[in-house]
């Protein structure tokens, strides 16, 4: 299946679990393919067909974004190497959750998330330690007549009971032992935390020299801006005293930009945050809704509440034309 079958085929898929679908990423470069909202759930989805290609660069800009956007950072892929990735499992890149189509058809359609996930070693489950000790004591069974019927040792199985995670063959096992499921759920749209252990968000990269004035003026402004270095924007604008979000550009405006803009405005509708593109000169206020603000402009502006005044009259002016 060609790569652009898959981004459509998963694109499908979420618009069919009624997820708001932005227009796909189609600019290089870019380190997700599509937001999709559904309620409260934000997802930023790089959709491969072998995730070996989901680079540690790309992984840190997806978990940065997953931050400054309040999203779930996730990966949809077919195969790693020249295996398949297994059904109803979660695999781990650079920190990031990846899912099989399959699996997240069964997690986003069927709403039965993955039990499963793979971390070093192999195939790990959650075991509900209060659970379990609840079904041990109910048998009045000791620590050590549970560790013989597992073959593992006693403080093995205290652990489990304080919530260490087991093997797949551990988890069968106390399944057929008590006749009840003793496993909860990978909370995928939660980062799956629970499970995996990575360090903190990633360090912003510095900004690009032709955008240091920019990111001046925004600063001055009141904004906090992490720049990015894979997106179809420069970066992220945060109002910290009114929680506003801006994806921002910067650049000359050409038929790039102007292509640029558009996605910003299809990935703002989705992520409900507004969108600015900085130019040196422009011959319109807007470009679907992404405001166009030259940067003279955007120098003699005083505050952030300027500035999400332009930002709102020009899309909205738009909008109603």
């Amino acid at each position: 299946m060609s790569r652009s079958a898959l981004v459509g085929n998963v694109t499908a898929m979420l618009e069919d679990a009624e997820f708001v679908v932005s227009d796909r990423c189609a600019i290089r470069p870019k380190s997700f393919d599509v937001a999709a909202r559904r309620s409260d759930d934000l997802l930023l989805v790089k959709i491969l067909g072998n995730i070996d290609a989901f680079n540690e660069e790309t992984g840190h800009e997806m978990r940065r974004l997953g931050t400054y956007l309040h999203a779930t950072p996730l990966v949809i892929g077919l195969r790693s190497r020249d295996e398949d990735l297994k059904p109803d499992v979660v695999y781990f890149r650079h920190g990031v959750p990846v899912l099989s189509p399959d699996t997240a058809y069964n997690l986003f359609i069927e709403g039965v998330p993955p039990l499963i996930y793979a971390a070093p070693g192999g195939l790990y489950v959650n075991i509900d330690g209060d659970l379990l000790a609840d079904e041990r004591e109910d048998r009045d069974w000791s620590l050590g007549r549970l560790a013989n019927e597992l073959g593992v040792s006693r403080r093995t199985v205290s652990k489990y009971e304080d919530g260490m995670n087991a093997s797949v063959e551990v988890a069968m096992a106390l399944q057929e032992l008590f006749d009840a499921p003793l496993t909860s759920p990978v909370d995928v749209l939660e980062g799956a935390d629970d499970v995996h252990e990575s360090e903190s968000t990633p360090a912003d990269p510095e900004a690009d020299p032709d955008d240091e004035k920019v990111v001046a003026v925004l600063t001055r402004a009141g904004y906090q801006v992490h720049p990015t270095v894979r997106s179809p924007f420069k970066a992220v604008s945060e109002d910290e005293d009114d929680s506003d979000v801006v994806l921002t550009g910067h650049s000359k405006f050409t038929k790039a930009a102007e292509k640029r803009a558009r996605i910003m405005s299809s990935i703002g509708r989705v992520t409900r945050t507004r969108s600015i593109y900085v130019v040196d000169r422009a011959k319109r206020e807007s470009v679907d809704g992404t405001a166009l603000v030259e940067r003279e402009e955007l120098e003699q502006l005083r505050d952030a509440d300027e500035l999400r005044d332009v930002i709102r009259e020009r899309s909205e002016r738009e909008e109603a034309a």
